[in-house]
């Protein structure tokens, strides 16, 4: 191994260890090559170069150290953001949700290739339920969107949440100002679509869009009004075929429920659009809708504004989320949780009386 060689296996965020080998009977074994954590200190400024260079090796490597658990590694992780941060903000945000079997993977790798083959660079941000016994990513798993993925202008992070909101809020935009220093012009970040997540990634994106199916009648009552008034454009998906008329229809109806709700964006009239993944049509119009928002919301100063307030709320989450972490994390205090928990359920105090005694303890 060359000392460049060398010196690059050093500054990765994850590196293999070599075979070991073994000769208590005479003849040299190789064990199986593992996978280990580094222990030496990161070298952010090397990784920060290279990000900023383009280089999706050590994008993921970043990514990795940011989603690190370790106190070392979230301090490196610190450190590697605020020296990126002058090279974040130049992308457009755009969250993508929907109802089951809409067709979001299918509908983000077409979308994501007609812009990747404008030129643009597209990084797609997976926001995947997490496993409540590993903790990890459950659909990370399964080979998704795997065109987009292998063209040269994408990228590609399935991410857990860890159970958690607090997950969507901290990692996703830790990651998401990682893939702008990169140099991506559009982030694409995808929900599972179950209910609390839309608000996250409402607050963290500049436009969000619905993905429907084609239907009235049942599936329009079945639509939430809460989800309706986040969105800044309904895509009634799989227009096509048979669904192509039931589609136009689908669109005109859900135009006219979405005039009478408070729009999502101030200035902007949220809208409906028919696309087929399987046609490729529609994907034109949905970015030609979104450069129009764009270039609205700069025009007055919204799009500056809701970053910051979406800022502003991304550090009283990280405050909520520390403080709660701070709390259980006292001594003693799980123990007194528990405590009161068989009070509460065997009826000897009420639920509001015991978190009194909770905090008015001293553990």
């Amino acid at each position: 191994m060359t000392n460049k060689e060398k010196g690059t296996e050093q500054e990765s965020a994850l590196h293999v260890m070599g075979g070991v080998t073994s000769s208590h009977d005479g003849t040299k074994r190789t064990a199986r090559r593992k996978f280990v954590k580094k222990e030496q200190p990161a070298n952010i400024h090397h990784l920060v170069e290279k990000i900023i260079s383009g280089s999706r090796l050590e994008l993921a490597q970043g990514i990795t150290l940011i989603e690190s658990v370790r106190k070392q590694d979230q301090s490196y992780a610190q450190e590697l953001l605020q020296k990126a941060l002058p090279h974040t903000g130049a992308s457009v945000r755009i969250g993508i949700s929907g109802v089951p079997g809409a067709g979001k993977s299918t509908f983000i790798e077409t979308f994501g290739l007609m812009l990747c083959e404008l030129g643009y660079k597209v990084a797609v941000l997976a926001i995947d339920p997490s496993s409540t016994v590993t903790g990890g990513s459950i659909l990370g798993d399964k080979t998704r969107m795997q065109n987009l993925a292998n063209h040269p202008n994408a990228f590609i992070r399935p991410s857990p949440t860890s159970g958690t909101l607090g997950g969507v809020h901290r990692k996703t935009r830790e990651t998401m100002l990682l893939c702008e220093a990169a140099g991506y012009d559009v982030i694409l970040i995808e929900t599972v679509g179950v209910g609390q997540s839309e608000t996250a990634v409402r607050n963290m994106v500049d436009f969000f869009a619905l993905l429907a199916l084609t239907g009235a009648g049942d599936d329009l009552q079945g639509m939430k009004k809460g989800i309706m008034e986040i969105t800044d454009l309904i895509i009634v998906h799989k227009a096509d075929g048979e669904n192509r008329k039931l589609a136009k229809r689908t669109v005109r109806e859900y135009k006219q429920i979405l005039h009478y709700l408070q729009p999502a964006t101030p200035g902007w009239q949220s809208t409906a659009l028919p696309v087929s993944s399987l046609q490729k049509t529609g994907h034109k119009e949905v970015w030609e809708l979104i450069q129009a928002f764009k270039e609205k919301m700069l025009e007055s100063n919204f799009w500056k504004t809701r970053r910051q307030e979406q800022t502003k709320s991304w550090f009283h989450d990280m405050i909520h989320d520390r403080l709660i972490e701070s709390f259980f994390n006292e001594e003693g205090k799980k123990r007194v949780v528990s405590e009161l928990e068989k009070s509460i359920l065997n009826s000897d105090v009420t639920v509001t009386a015991a978190v009194e005694q909770l905090f008015a303890k001293k553990v």
